[in-house]
């Protein structure tokens, strides 16, 4: 995580004593403060390098989600729960800005499993963890957008009465439908 506050006074002081009471319930493993810009861009790149490594782990079933902040720690144990239920061995990897309840939720491929048959499960595994999106209130898109992938899930998810605002505001602003055609509405 990172912190930013216009007055530096008294910053650290505040963020250790989250940590420290984080520690103390078990929520935390372990932490280290960035002493420096240098350190702090150096952690950033470990945040930066997720997408990198996750291809050495095989296979990964990937999600940009989001659900209220408050929900974001029910939402990770539920829906790693439900994951590893319908693929034993499946290794979920959220991450991202849970701070706003933003969650890239990924589903890593159990070590040694194949492949091409975990990826075959795309379908099976996304309705399991929008399962847990909606009842917590979430939406299955996020910072990434609908986009082409979830543009035919939206009927499912949206109330036709937010769907038809929705196309009515792309007419509006886009009549001639130019700007990012076919690819949500």
């Amino acid at each position: 995580m990172e912190l930013s506050s216009q007055q530096r006074e008294g910053l650290r002081e505040a963020l250790e004593a989250v940590l420290a009471e984080g520690l103390e319930r078990g929520l935390i493993h372990d932490a280290t403060i960035a002493e420096s810009l240098e350190q702090a861009r150096a952690f950033w790149r470990v945040r930066e390098m997720f997408g990198e490594v996750q291809r050495f782990a095989g296979g990964s079933i990937k999600h940009d989600i989001s659900v209220p902040v408050a929900a974001v720690p029910d939402f990770i144990k539920e829906a790693g729960a439900a994951v590893t239920a319908l693929i034993s061995g499946a290794r979920p990897l959220p991450f991202g800005h849970l701070g706003d309840g933003n969650i890239h939720y990924n589903v890593n491929q159990p070590v040694g499993a194949d492949k091409e048959e975990f990826l075959k499960r795309w379908d099976d595994v996304n309705a399991t963890v929008f399962a847990v999106v909606k009842k917590y209130g979430g939406s299955i898109s996020a910072e990434h957008g609908v986009g082409v992938m979830k543009r035919d899930l939206l009927p499912t998810v949206k109330d036709p009465v937010a769907l038809d605002l929705m196309r009515n505001l792309k007419r509006l602003l886009d009549p001639n439908g130019i700007l990012n055609p076919g690819k949500v509405l």
